[in-house]
C-alpha cells in the first residue's frame, strides 16, 4: 500500500498505533500514538474531533505537535532541531518538498517519508518514521545544508507525545558493577532530562527511559518508552507543557561545534525507538525483544555455554594453569573458551602494554597456538579478549604515534585506569588497529572476540573540535569491517561491565556483558532491568567464584547457578579448584542450560510484581504457552513467616501445568513447619488462571536461597 494523501496516516501493528495529520502545507502532526482505536470511522469528523482549544494567554491558534517542533506552531519546549548559520533566523519554519509518503500494510506496521525544507534557513530534512510488525515505532532525521556556508548544528532530536494519563517517570542510573538501578519521580510539567558527555553509553545509563500511568508495574498499566540507538553522548527526556500533553523524545547529545555542515553536507541522526505497552514494562519487553530478534543478523545458533579466563587466572598467563581449565572447562560442558587480558605483548598487568596486539613472545613463545589447539581438541571454541580503542601510555604505539591519542594537542585528557583513548577517526590510527585485528583473526582460529571498553571520553578531541560524534562512527566502521571481513566472528559489547549497552552497539554484536559483577544478589536487578530492552540471549550471565571479587559477598552455588541461567550462559571461575560436588552441580547445570536454552532463548520474559519486596520471581514462557521455567530467589530475609503465594502469569488460562522443581534448585527447608507439600512431593498440577491468579504457596525462604520450576502443558 502506497499512499500520497492520506488523511490522517495510520501505522498500526500488535495493537498499538500511531495517527498523523499529514494535510500539509507544514511537517505531519502527531496525534495519538499508543493503543490501536481499531477502524476510525469518518477521518475528517475525527479530525474535527481532536482539535484542541487555543492555549490560554498564548498564541491565537491550537499548538501543534509535528514531527520536528517549531516555535512557529506555538510550541516552547524543546527544539526538535537547534542550530545556526550567520545572518538568517535561528528558528525553523520547515514546509514540505513533497507529498508525504505511506508505504506499508494495514495492520502491519509501515513506513512513512517526510521530506521539508525551510529556504531561508537553507535546511533541508528528510524524516523517516518505521513501525514494525510488533508496534515498536523507529525514527530518525537527515538534515542537509542547502544553503551558503556552513550551518552549525546544536541539537538534533526525535519525539513523539504520550498519553495524557501518563503521570511518573522510570529511569535508570549505576555505577560499575551496580549498573540498572530503577529510579522512580512523578511526572512533573517542565523537562525531565537524562544526558550523558561520557563519551560512551555509560554505567548511569538509563538504557530505556520510560513514563506510565500512576503505579505502572511489570505487568499492569500503560507505559510508553523511548531508547536512543548509541553508543556515545546521548539525552533522553520526558517534558511536560501547559500547553501540550506530556513528549518523550531521545537523540545525540552534541558537543559546541561538533557538527558544522558544510553547504551539501548531512548530518543524520541515530535511529531513536519508541514503545508502548497496554500491559505494563513486560509488554514493553515483548516489542522490544521480539523488534532485536527479527534483525537479520540476530545470532540463530543456539548460545552456547562459555567460560571466561578472567577471574580464573587475572593476568597470570600460563600454558599449563589455562591448558588444565580448557580440560576442566570441557569436562563441565563449556563450549567456548575464552581468553581475556594478558596475552599481549607487554601486558603483566593493567599499566602496560594497550595498543600492541601482538602475542607476548614471553608469555607465549610459540604464539597462542598451543592452546587455541588444545581449546579445538576438546571440542570447544575459542574466544579472545581485546580493547581495541584504547592505548596506554606505556606501550609502543603510544610512544611512537602520541599524535593519534583523542585529545587535543598537549592536553593530554586525565588518565582512567591507566588508559587513554586512541582516535580511531584519525585514518592511520584505524588502519593500524585494524590491520592488527585482522591478522589475529586470520593467523588463529577464533570465533569470538569480548570487545571491551574500559573508560569514559573526557576531553576527546578530533582534528581540532568535539571529537565523540566521529569516535563512535569510526568505532562502528571498525566493527563493521571486522564483520564484513570475518562473518563468522562474534563480538561482545564488554565495556567495564555493562558501561556500553544500546541499540547502535548491538546492531554490530552478538552479546552484552550486563556487569562486571557475578553478584547473583546484584546480578538479579541488573538482568532483570536490562532485560526490559534486551532479550536473554544477548545478555551474558556468568557463574563466579563463590566469594564475588567485586562485592567481597560470598553466595551459595545454587543461587549463582540460578540467576546464570536466564541469560547467555558462562562461568567466570577457576574450577580447577572446585569439589568433586561443584562439578557435579556444574555439569547438571550447563546440561539443563543446553536443555532449556531453546526457550529462554525464544520464549517471552516474564516479571513478576511480587508482593515481598526481598524476593525476585521471574521466568519465560514459550511462544505456544505450553513450556516455560520460572524461579524464585530471595535476596534478603522476609518479614512474614509464611512466604507470599507464587503467582505465574503469562500462560495459557484454559491449559492444565505440571510444575515441577527443579532438584538442582529445590532449597532445603530451614524448620520442618515451612515445608511446603507440593514442593516435597516434587511437582503440582494447575490450570494456567488458576496460576496467575491464585497461586501456588511456596517455602519460606532463606537469603541468598532460590527454588526453580519448569512447567509443561499436559
Amino acid at each position: 500500500m502506497t499512499l500520497h494523501h492520506p488523511v490522517p496516516a495510520v501505522l498500526r501493528a500488535a495493537g498499538t498505533a500511531l495517527i498523523l495529520d499529514v494535510a500539509g502545507p507544514g511537517l505531519p502532526t502527531v496525534l495519538h500514538w499508543g493503543a490501536d482505536p481499531g477502524d476510525l470511522g469518518d477521518t475528517a469528523q475525527l479530525l474535527l474531533g481532536l482539535r484542541p482549544s487555543w492555549p490560554v494567554a498564548s498564541v491565537d491558534a491550537p499548538v501543534r505537535l509535528r514531527l520536528l517542533p517549531q516555535q512557529v506552531d506555538g510550541w516552547v519546549g524543546r527544539p526538535g532541531i537547534a542550530g545556526h548559520r550567520d545572518g538568517v533566523p535561528p528558528h525553523l519554519r520547515l514546509a514540505l518538498t513533497e507529498p508525504v509518503t505511506v508505504t506499508g500494510v494495514d495492520g502491519e506496521g509501515g513506513r512513512l517519508a517526510v521530506r521539508s525544507h525551510d529556504e531561508t534557513v537553507g535546511l533541508t530534512v528528510s524524516t523517516i518514521v518505521e513501525m514494525d510488525a510488533f508496534g515498536v515505532v523507529r525514527l530518525r532525521h537527515e538534515i542537509t545544508n542547502t544553503g551558503p556556508g556552513m550551518y552549525v548544528l546544536g541539537e538534533a532530536a526525535c519525539l513523539l507525545p504520550v498519553g495524557d494519563e501518563a503521570a511518573e517517570v522510570l529511569d535508570f542510573t549505576g555505577r560499575w558493577a551496580r549498573e540498572r538501578s530503577p529510579q522512580r519521580r512523578p511526572l512533573a510539567h517542565g523537562v525531565t532530562t537524562r544526558e550523558s558527555r561520557r563519551g560512551r553509553t555509560g554505567h548511569d545509563a538509563t538504557g530505556l527511559f520510560l513514563v506510565g500511568e500512576p503505579g505502572f508495574g511489570f505487568r499492569h498499566g500503560q507505559v510508553w518508552a523511548v531508547h536512543a540507538s548509541w553508543s556515545g553522548n546521548h539525552v533522553h527526556y520526558t517534558e511536560r507543557l501547559p500547553e501540550h500533553r506530556p513528549v518523550l523524545g531521545a537523540g545525540e547529545l552534541l558537543a559546541p561545534g561538533e557538527i558544522r555542515l558544510a553547504p551539501g553536507h548531512a548530518y543524520r541522526t541515530p535511529w531513536v525507538s519508541f514503545a508502548w505497552s497496554g500491559a505494563g514494562m513486560d509488554g514493553l519487553s515483548d516489542r522490544l525483544h521480539l523488534h532485536l530478534r527479527a534483525r537479520p543478523g540476530h545470532p540463530k545458533t543456539s548460545r552456547p555455554v562459555m567460560l571466561n579466563t578472567w577471574e580464573a587466572v587475572y593476568f597470570d598467563h600460563r600454558l599449563d594453569k589455562l591448558t588444565a581449565l580448557a580440560e576442566r572447562a570441557a569436562q563441565v560442558g563449556v563450549e567456548r573458551f575464552v581468553l581475556d587480558d594478558g596475552w599481549f605483548a607487554g601486558r603483566r598487568d593493567d599499566s602496560a602494554g594497550l595498543g600492541d596486539w601482538t602475542v607476548d613472545p614471553v608469555v607465549w613463545p610459540d604464539g597462542l597456538h598451543p592452546l587455541v589447539d588444545r581449546v579445538k581438541a576438546l571440542g570447544m571454541e575459542f574466544g579472545l579478549w581485546v580493547e581495541p580503542e584504547m592505548v596506554n601510555p606505556d606501550s609502543d604505539l603510544a610512544r611512537a604515534h602520541s599524535d593519534w591519542i583523542l585529545a587535543a594537542p598537549d592536553r593530554a585528557a586525565p588518565a582512567a585506569r591507566n588508559q587513554q583513548v586512541l582516535d580511531l577517526a584519525h585514518p592511520e590510527a584505524y588502519a593500524h588497529i585494524a590491520t592488527h585485528l585482522h591478522a589475529l583473526l586470520d593467523e588463529y582460529d577464533i570465533a569470538y572476540l569480548k570487545w571491551d571498553h574500559n573508560r569514559d571520553l573526557l576531553e576527546a578531541v578530533h582534528a581540532g573540535t568535539a571529537g565523540v560524534h566521529a569516535q563512535t562512527q569510526a568505532v562502528y566502521r571498525l566493527l563493521d569491517d571486522l564483520r564484513a571481513r570475518h562473518p563468522g566472528v562474534e563480538i561482545e559489547s564488554c565495556s567495564s561491565g555493562g558501561a556500553r549497552i544500546d541499540y547502535g552497539i548491538l546492531e554490530r554484536t552478538d552479546r552484552i556483558w550486563a556487569s562486571d559483577t557475578n553478584d547473583p544478589i546484584e546480578r538479579q536487578r541488573i538482568q532483570r532491568y536490562t532485560g526490559l530492552f534486551v532479550p536473554p540471549e544477548l545478555m551474558g550471565s556468568h557463574v563466579g567464584a563463590a566469594t564475588a571479587h567485586t562485592t567481597g559477598r560470598t553466595s551459595p552455588l545454587q543461587i549463582r547457578l540460578a540467576t546464570a541461567l536466564f541469560g547467555h550462559a558462562g562461568i567466570e571461575w577457576d574450577i580447577t579448584t572446585c569439589t568433586e560436588e561443584e562439578l557435579d552441580h556444574l555439569t547438571a547445570w550447563t546440561a539443563l542450560y543446553k536443555r532449556l536454552r531453546p526457550l529462554l532463548h525464544n520464549g517471552r520474559t516474564v516479571r513478576v510484581d511480587h508482593p515481598d519486596p526481598s524476593a525476585y520471581l521471574h521466568g519465560v514462557v514459550s511462544d505456544d504457552e505450553r513450556h516455560a521455567v520460572f524461579a524464585l530467589l530471595q535476596a534478603e530475609s522476609s518479614e512474614g513467616s509464611v512466604a507470599a503465594r507464587l503467582r505465574l502469569p503469562g500462560l495459557a488460562p484454559d491449559t492444565t501445568y505440571t510444575v515441577a522443581v527443579c532438584q538442582d534448585f529445590q532449597a532445603p527447608a530451614s524448620h520442618p513447619s515451612t515445608a511446603v507439600p507440593w514442593i516435597t512431593t516434587g511437582s503440582v498440577r494447575a490450570s494456567g488462571a488458576a496460576l496467575a491468579t491464585v497461586g501456588l504457596a511456596a517455602p519460606l525462604l532463606d537469603p541468598e536461597q532460590c527454588l526453580v520450576l519448569e512447567l509443561r502443558a499436559e
